[in-house]
């Protein structure tokens, strides 16, 4: 594990593995770098993967919940690129760091050769944005890693034809053993956090997409999913008629990425980025 300090000091850790094009990988609001473990088994050579731990997630510090937004979240990306001393990188974000890869195409444009979107888009549906938010910062209320696994197929909507195996991994990247109860793996403060932001006024995040144009973009859906639409995912096609689209069956909000579909996708739109890259 690899760490630098923030602006305001905060410790952000970062996993860095392999050699090439540099592939920076932002996980979703509770999620870390772990998320992208099972991508990572499927990525061929030349690819450098850069997983981050957001601010109050994983092993970075917990800053409390006035620093957990976007514009922070983004500062640190950047950071952190100027850390590495990396121009120009390509983004595959899940759910908030979609956003956050969006973000860095409408503010710092100049550093990406592309974008890929794991199950978020511009619009985001309210009903999947609550369903999460009755979860947000709750400790589980089982006492042992094995019973979270056996509660996850019911807990994951739209999620079928899971291997036990998937649900005991994504317990223990997702949850912390203690000696008789099951912990949080991210700062329980980013309820209050979630709760500011769904209060406040619904923006407008197609110019974020728009920003986007020029680079390869590619968007994975997962085909049940609450929280990125069908009719979302459709007009993205129809903004982008050259993105590079997988729908993952049997998978809701959001997919492992290393199902099937979604790596073709992954694959394809890394092709168009090491094109990309050629032209700088």
């Amino acid at each position: 594990m690899n760490s630098f300090r923030a602006a305001d000091g905060a410790r952000l850790v970062y996993r860095d593995e392999g050699e090439g094009l540099p592939l920076l990988a932002l996980a979703g609001l509770t999620r870390d770098g772990r998320d992208f473990d099972y991508l990572a088994r499927h990525l061929h050579a030349g690819v450098r993967l850069i997983r981050p731990d957001s601010r109050g997630r994983g092993e970075s510090d917990w800053t409390g919940p006035a620093t957990y937004t976007l514009p922070q979240e983004l500062n640190d990306v950047v950071a952190l690129l100027d850390h590495l001393g990396l121009e120009r990188v390509a983004i595959i974000g899940s759910s908030r760091g979609g956003l956050l890869g969006m973000m860095v195409a409408a503010k710092h444009k100049h550093r990406l050769l592309g974008v890929c979107l794991n199950d978020v888009g511009p619009v985001l549906e309210r009903s999947g944005l609550a369903r999460i938010g009755t979860y947000i910062g709750l400790p589980p209320t089982v006492r042992t890693l094995e019973e979270i696994a056996d509660r996850m197929p019911l807990s994951m909507p739209g999620f079928h034809h899971v291997p036990e195996l998937r649900w005991a991994e994504e317990a223990i990247r997702h949850f912390i053993q203690g000696d008789d109860s099951v912990g949080l793996t991210y700062d329980p403060a980013l309820r209050t956090a979630f709760d500011a932001a769904m209060a406040a006024p619904v923006s407008d995040a197609w110019p974020l997409f728009e920003a986007c144009a020029g680079l390869p973009v590619a968007l994975i859906r997962g085909a049940n999913s609450d929280v990125l639409s069908r009719t979302t995912a459709d007009q993205m096609r129809q903004r982008r008629p050259d993105l590079c689209f997988a729908e993952v069956p049997d998978r809701g909000h959001i997919p492992f990425l290393d199902e099937p579909q979604a790596l073709d996708c992954i694959h394809a739109w890394l092709a168009q980025v090491r094109e990309q890259a050629l032209r700088y």
